[in-house]
């Protein structure tokens, strides 16, 4: 069966710390989840057609909030 999504995030944070080679990561909580939540709202907005609306009710947050968010990741021109 195809990998779940948290074993595919898994896969990529390992593989992140290989390319480390031993260094000590910086702040590796907000990389990731700012990583995640980014490709989040731009699947959701592709899903969407770019419909504000209807991605800020399939992610199950406000379009207010999908704003805020969209502004920080430079997803709104």
């Amino acid at each position: 069966s195809a990998m779940g999504l948290k074993e595919l995030v898994r896969q990529q944070i390992d593989q992140y710390f290989d390319e480390l080679d031993g260094e000590m990561p910086q702040d590796l909580y907000d990389l990731v989840v700012g990583q995640v939540e980014h490709a989040l709202l731009e699947a959701a907005l592709a899903q969407s057609n770019n419909n504000q609306s209807k991605a800020a009710e399939m992610l199950g947050i406000s379009r207010g909030t999908l704003r805020t968010r969209m502004k920080l990741f430079g997803l709104l021109s």
